[in-house]
């Protein structure tokens, strides 16, 4: 079965576009503060989302057109990418002592899964207002915290254990391989 004529190859390449958008302007907050998923993941994530929701929208058109008798659901498989990339997004948080490390990456994560179903589906106003309270989120409500210290003191604690960790781990590491190499 090919393409139907639901979609033109205009509007397809338009809800690519506006996926890979909504994803890259997610993603690049993130790979500015130097987050385990940056860029290339939310934009890759997002257009992935859009072209499952449009496949699945033009093979439920398809056999709509035939009058094919099969159960047919495009909504099973928006499920089903949703649990994908919550199983994408599991994978950016740690359990670090009391601290969980790469939540607010995970969750924009699923945003951008959730922004490129929208775009597939043709939702460009629903995905241009979430958008913008997402990065409204991430973007402002960090200068928030840093300008207003005692807001977020917990996670300004744990990040500063998280890197005199990291900071004595890695020179530890380095006076160990210093102390076994041999001398000559």
């Amino acid at each position: 079965m090919g393409l139907t004529t639901v979609l033109t190859v205009e509007e397809m390449g338009l809800r690519l576009l506006a996926a890979a958008l909504c994803g890259a302007l997610l993603g690049l907050d993130r790979e500015m503060r130097g987050k385990a998923a940056g860029l290339r993941t939310h934009t890759l994530i997002s257009i992935s989302c859009a072209l499952t929701t449009m496949v699945a929208l033009e093979l439920f058109a398809g056999l709509q057109a035939t009058a094919d008798d099969r159960p047919s659901d495009p909504v099973r498989v928006i499920q089903g990418v949703a649990q994908a990339v919550g199983f994408i997004s599991a994978g950016v948080m740690f359990r670090s002592g009391d601290s969980v490390r790469g939540a607010t990456t995970a969750a924009v994560i699923w945003v951008a899964g959730g922004l490129g179903i929208a775009c597939g589906a043709g939702y460009y106003t629903l995905a241009g207002m979430t958008l913008g309270l997402c990065l409204i989120v991430t973007i402002l409500f960090t200068i928030l915290l840093d300008r207003f210290p005692q807001l977020g003191e917990e996670e300004r604690k744990a990040r500063e254990r998280r890197s005199a960790s990291r900071h004595a781990s890695h020179h530890g590491r380095i006076r160990r391989i210093a102390r076994s190499s041999p001398r000559g």
